[in-house]
């Protein structure tokens, strides 16, 4: 079926997205990437803009409600990446499929089969092994805890990574019910106007400093916005398609935390990869399971 390739695609995309990210983040501030990365993809979707008119008032208001939500999880999700390795984000961003099942089986009414029920819990036993690996031989025993040290992150960190999922997930479900009533590019040209309206009066409250032309010689903050309205697109269309199902797609779309593993290990030097990938290995079968 296409929606399940286009999910796989968005996966990839996704990853790729958090490793930009965490580069964009190397050399400016939260905000300053999220206002210019997505003032830049309102830009790119800009010549779409006849192609998004005629929506019933309501549609502004649910499209302003999941910009919203967006605009939190995006906050949340810049400020755990820039702390964390990139790696442990892209596993602890699986939580989201918890999430999002809940608010599918909840809200969309949709059942789970056996094949799904077995995938989430492959997908929650990957999880939870994450955060118990192996220890290293006695005699490695310090090396063992100054690795540990190194990857140890502040709680409040987790939970800002936490509630950005949670956020993606109610996010996806509104993505997917708007879907049954508007196109793609309306959806994506309004949400992305609303987000960049909350970002910019979030800088007028908070009176946050933004360095423009330092963000605009980002290079990464061009790259990132690029990724994102390619990837909406995408998820966008695969929502709009008969027999796409959320708890199915949310776990299609956790096929980027491979990409960012091995992203953490070549790019960024990080540690305990061959565990990460232990953990990635039981949620791609859960996902693959899932899908059955």
């Amino acid at each position: 079926m296409m929606w399940i390739w286009l999910v796989l695609l968005y996966g990839v995309i996704k990853g790729i997205r958090e490793i930009v990210k965490k580069k964009a983040l190397q050399k400016n501030g939260t905000i300053e990437v999220l206002f210019l990365y997505t003032l830049l993809a309102f830009v790119i979707v800009l010549p779409d803009a006849e192609n998004a008119m005629g929506l019933e008032i309501k549609y502004y208001f649910f499209i302003g409600l999941k910009s919203f939500v967006i605009f939190l999880a995006w906050i949340f999700s810049f400020k755990a990446i820039k702390k964390m390795p990139i790696s442990l984000y892209g596993v602890l961003d699986l939580s989201r499929v918890l999430f999002a099942t809940l608010l599918g089986v909840i809200v969309l009414q949709e059942a789970l089969g056996t094949f799904q029920v077995i995938g989430l819990a492959l997908v929650s036993t990957g999880l939870l092994l994450l955060k118990y690996r192996p220890g290293k031989k006695v005699r490695d025993g310090q090396a063992a805890a100054a690795e540990a040290d190194k990857e140890k992150v502040d709680v409040r960190i987790v939970l800002m990574a936490f509630a950005s999922c949670l956020f993606n997930a109610i996010s996806g479900l509104l993505d997917k019910m708007l879907m049954k009533d508007i196109n793609s590019s309306q959806l994506q040209f309004w949400y992305l106007l609303f987000l960049v309206l909350f970002y910019l009066l979030f800088i007028l409250v908070t009176r946050t400093k933004i360095q423009f032309f330092s963000v605009l010689k980002n290079y990464w903050v061009w790259i990132l916005s690029i990724l994102i309205v390619v990837a909406d697109r995408v998820l966008f269309l695969a929502n709009g398609m008969d027999g796409s199902r959320v708890t199915v797609m949310t776990l299609l779309k956790q096929a980027g935390c491979v990409v960012t593993i091995l992203a953490g290990r070549f790019l960024f030097h990080e540690k305990n990869t061959g565990h990460k990938l232990f953990c990635a290995a039981i949620i791609i079968a859960g996902i693959v399971i899932g899908v059955m």
